[in-house]
């Protein structure tokens, strides 16, 4: 609306938020919050309180108005009001309305429009929800086409809902009102205190927040499905959407948050801080859930299962449950200062949540489990090019995500697990309650949290900090001993870098176990404990004790390290491997062979040789687990080395496809387990009999005791898993089960299901046609991740290479389009080939886009690692 300035009263200032003189490295130079601007801005502002208006109606876009109140401590800087893309309404600052120049990303305020001490700005706007994951989030069910809304702000995304000095040291309290239809129920950090009808809607009033930082807070929306459970000390909600409620199983969620919240009050040894503790399933979720304060949200493709759960399903419920309750006090009562912190936070929260599922749920397994998944993901980031250390700085709020990946997770979980056991566990504990206590609804630094530890444990932790959190990387382990007379005779640990970039050798605690091969049985004889610093540890107390058959350095897994064996306990690991008797040992023995496959020390078809030998004789669903795991890398490895080999890799796949379904067969007795191996056989059918076998599964026309019979039908989880893997190969009439599943299945798991199965067609106009809809940006992000997840399986090489220099040279372009899109483009589209040519075009790349961001760098060099890798692994194939 066109506005006459002459009219207005001479109070009436303008404020334009351009030639405002500052410093030039706190000069505003994009959308994207530098740390040097916001260390300026915690210094200006402090007693933050946002009252947040909102109006809901459920179409495109919402009308909000943010009240920001705070005190203002002087200086000749302006102040900047984050918020992304809105239409503004209106603004006044103390009572007096301003027309501000707004650039679509933050406003500046002159420092002489504010007074000492208490001030008001008043932003009322309008602005599009967001469909990206981000900010404001609105999605309409295909099923029953009710509107839900969700927030989610990591890492600065809450100026995309609300005007806000959007950093985590900033903590303020927030007061809520909403308006909202008839049929939603609103959610929010605090339990609503009043609800108002006015018309066909409600008013919904919320009390005063505790302090939290603004990527903390959160506001959910939507005629939610609820389920209660009143029967602890908190009030506890599930909510879901409705037409999914059938597939939530409340039971499992409230008996896992119930025992959390009793084990965590008693480790930390402070009430749970806040009122109530709300669970929120919502759709198109960008990561796993998200800590939002008492208000906590999960993404429902990992939660909703139209299938019976597996036990691996069943786990990753608990350890998200746990994880997510970590953070209340560990981010939310206790912030970190910026986005270098982030890690510290995620990596205690996977610590403590492995930690709670193994004293507080029926899983006594978690830290095998830790080991053969979390940690493995570590060591594999870890061993890559683009490895760095676990703390780093972040330049900008663009940089947040830069470095969140295994590292920060796991192989911070994996660190703090190991001082523990360093400190001893109560002085680890104790250590854990002082920083809490010492910070509660402030925000503290990493140096806070390992001064607290040190202070407790009467040791200085410089040193270890600077080993373990500042340089990248990691060591290995070797057992170097020798026998006279069965006797040993000196035994050393030898420590050495693995990458000789990476030089720093580390002081850590391990125990060294001894075996001996006996009568069917692989059994441990003398087991020591050593902390180890330097490259060589003399162990005195194992001289003398019986020559063991097998050494492993790290038995109990308390250490975080490669573990090289010897050749005396490789040659027993590769040949007797079914005989060790201890399960995270025979877990970490498959490991270590796996590594020799990838260091090229033993050849693919040797570790198929082990597997086709070993699997069918495992029983424990963990190790089963990483074993299908590794059967289907292999068959993929084998598909990307093609057309070399390729006799053996078609007769090696159709084995690795037939024990899968023998083991299907053969497993009856144990539905877990059964399922494990039905859909590894799923995964893995290739071959025209196993795909026409899978065919008639699907038609029900070939019962299979366990798993379909005439009184059993397929759930649609499976249906859509087979129908997925035949239009994979493409196998005739493929393509129309996918439409006529979609008029059984019309969700939006169906439709996401559909699209992977229709890209995933080895048909090149499908694949062309889909690039260009990826290229367009038009589709929800959910929708297009799917499809660049599935475009170009490891065997459609030539499919691949058909678009892969316009791949490639998109990515200048596409860059533009910001980290959520790059992370997922990057990490799927880039092309390889298992060849030097492959190599020499990522080279290429990387030295003529100097433009593109370090995120895409990331990516390349790790495509680049991969290629070599892949490479190495043919060269060493000896079929």
């Amino acid at each position: 609306m066109k506005r006459s300035i002459f009219l207005l009263p001479i109070a009436i200032m303008i404020l334009g938020c351009t030639n405002i003189s500052l410093p030039k490295n706190l000069q505003p130079q994009s959308k994207y919050l530098t740390q040097e601007q916001a260390q300026l801005r915690s210094q200006q502002v402090s007693n933050v309180h946002y009252q947040l208006n909102y109006q809901l109606t459920g179409q495109e876009s919402f009308r909000s108005q943010t009240t920001l109140n705070f005190e203002w401590h002087g200086g000749d800087y302006p102040l900047r009001v984050d918020l992304d893309q809105a239409h503004i309404n209106k603004v006044t600052i103390n009572n007096q309305r301003f027309y501000p120049d707004y650039n679509g990303d933050f406003l500046l305020f002159k420092a002489k429009l504010l007074k000492d001490g208490q001030n008001q700005i008043v932003i009322d706007f309008t602005r599009k929800h967001s469909t990206n994951g981000e900010g404001l989030n609105r999605f309409v069910d295909p099923v029953d086409h009710n509107v839900y809304l969700y927030s989610h702000f990591e890492p600065a995304a809450a100026h995309q809902m609300f005007a806000s000095f959007d950093q985590p040291d900033i903590k303020a309290t927030y007061q809520l009102t909403v308006t909202a239809p008839n049929d939603w129920t609103v959610i929010s950090a605090t339990r609503e205190s009043n609800i108002q009808q006015q018309g066909k809607n409600k008013i919904w009033h919320f009390p005063v927040s505790p302090k939290l930082s603004t990527y903390n807070f959160s506001m959910h929306a939507g005629p939610y499905k609820i389920w209660q459970d009143n029967s602890g000390k908190y009030p506890l909600r599930l909510l879901a959407r409705q037409s999914v409620a059938s597939q939530i199983e409340p039971k499992a969620w409230f008996k896992y948050t119930k025992n959390g919240l009793k084990f965590y009050e008693h480790y930390f040894g402070i009430p749970y801080p806040f009122k109530k503790y709300d669970q929120i399933l919502v759709p198109n979720f960008l990561y796993g859930a998200m800590e939002n304060a008492a208000a906590i949200t999960f993404a429902e493709g990992t939660f909703l299962h139209k299938s019976k759960r597996t036990e691996s399903q069943k786990f990753i419920l608990a350890e998200v449950i746990l994880h997510e309750m970590a953070h209340q006090w560990f981010g939310n009562l206790v912030t970190m200062k910026w986005w270098n912190g982030l890690w510290l936070n995620e990596s205690f929260a996977s610590f403590m949540s492995f930690l709670a599922i193994a004293e507080s749920t029926e899983f006594d397994y978690a830290w095998r489990n830790f080991y053969s998944e979390s940690k493995q993901s570590a060591y594999h980031q870890d061993g890559l090019v683009t490895t760095h250390p676990i703390e780093v700085p972040v330049a900008s709020t663009v940089n947040a995500f830069d470095n969140i990946d295994a590292i920060t997770y796991s192989k911070g979980a994996a660190v703090l697990a190991q001082l523990r056991h360093l400190l001893g566990d109560e002085v680890f504990r104790q250590g854990v309650h002082y920083y809490l206590t010492q910070y509660s609804y402030k925000n503290a630094t990493l140096d806070d949290f390992v001064s607290a530890l040190g202070q407790i444990a009467n040791r200085d932790l410089s040193t270890w900090q600077q080993q373990w959190l500042y340089k990248a990387s990691l060591n290995s382990i070797q057992a170097d001993y020798q026998c006279l007379n069965h006797k040993i005779t000196y035994f050393n640990l030898l420590q050495s870098p693995t990458d000789a970039n990476f030089p720093t050798l580390r002081e850590q605690k391990v125990n060294i176990g001894l075996f001996k091969l006996g009568h069917k049985r692989i059994y441990q004889t003398k087991k020591v404990t050593v902390t180890y610093q330097g490259a060589k540890t003399p162990v005195d107390s194992l001289v003398g004790a019986a020559c063991p058959d097998l050494v492993y350095p790290n038995v109990d897994d308390w250490g975080f390290v490669q573990v090289n064996l010897d050749t005396k306990s490789f040659h027993t690991a590769e040949k007797q491997l079914n005989l060790v008797e201890d399960p995270l040992l025979r877990s970490m023995l498959w490991q270590s062979l796996w590594d020799s496959v990838v260091s090229g020390k033993l050849s693919l078809s040797d570790y198929i040789g082990v597997l086709l030998v070993n699997a069918p004789m495992e029983t424990d669903y963990t190790i089963l687990s990483q074993l299908t795991s590794s059967m289907v890398r292999a068959s993929d490895d084998l598909s990307k080395i093609q057309p070399s080999h390729q006799d053996y890799a078609n007769q090696a796949q159709k084995a690795l496809s037939q024990l899968a379904i023998r083991m299907v067969m053969s497993n009856t007795h144990d539905s877990s387990i059964q399922r494990l191996w039905f859909n590894t056989y799923i995964d893995l059918a290739s071959d025209n009999e196993a795909l026409a076998h899978l065919q008639q599964l699907l038609q029900g026309n070939d019962p299979l005791d366990g798993i379909t019979s005439d009184s059993q039908a397929l759930d649609q989880d499976t249906r859509w898993h087979i129908i997925k893997q035949l239009n994979r190969y493409g196998v005739e009439g493929s393509d129309q089960l996918i439409k006529d599943e979609l008029k059984r299945d019309a969700s939006d798991t169906g439709q996401k299901a559909a699209i992977a199965a229709e890209v995933i067609r080895p048909v090149a106009s499908i694949k062309r046609e889909w690039l260009n809809k990826i290229f367009d940006n038009k589709l929800t992000f959910s929708k297009l991740s799917i499809a660049m997840k599935n475009l170009y399986p490891s065997e459609q090489s030539l499919l691949s290479e058909a678009t892969a220099e316009q791949r490639l040279s998109m990515l200048p372009k596409l860059n533009k389009l910001g980290p959520v899109y790059m992370r997922a483009y990057s990490s799927s589209l880039i092309p390889t080939s298992c060849d030097q040519t492959g190599i020499n075009r990522i080279e290429q790349v990387l030295t003529d886009n100097e433009g593109i961001s370090e995120l895409v760098k990331r990516n390349l060099l790790e495509h680049k690692q991969a290629e070599q890798r892949c490479v190495l692994i043919k060269e060493s194939l000896k079929p």
